[in-house]
């Protein structure tokens, strides 16, 4: 069984959506204000420390003006072809 929290896929979705929040000059602070949640929620992502569901992919995507459909590239390309769940 893949560890999905340290899995390639998961650390190059962290690393994108961390780029892009840096891209759109946000803080995590200012991240937050825009989701409406806590700082902590966006630092326990940007960590590795939380999974993301695709539903919140978007609502990240948008809130950084970021595609998530080229996030999404990235991480099946850092994804092994033989990865389980």
């Amino acid at each position: 069984m893949t560890k999905t929290l340290r899995s390639e896929g998961q650390i190059a979705l962290v690393a994108a959506l961390q780029k892009a929040r840096k891209d759109a000059g946000l803080s995590q602070a200012e991240l937050s204000d825009r989701l409406r949640c806590h700082q902590s929620f966006v630092a326990r992502i940007e960590s590795g420390q939380r999974r993301i569901d695709v539903t919140e992919l978007v609502i990240l995507c948008r809130a950084v003006n970021a595609d998530p459909v080229a996030i999404l590239q990235l991480v099946a390309k850092a994804t092994p072809s033989d990865a389980r769940i």
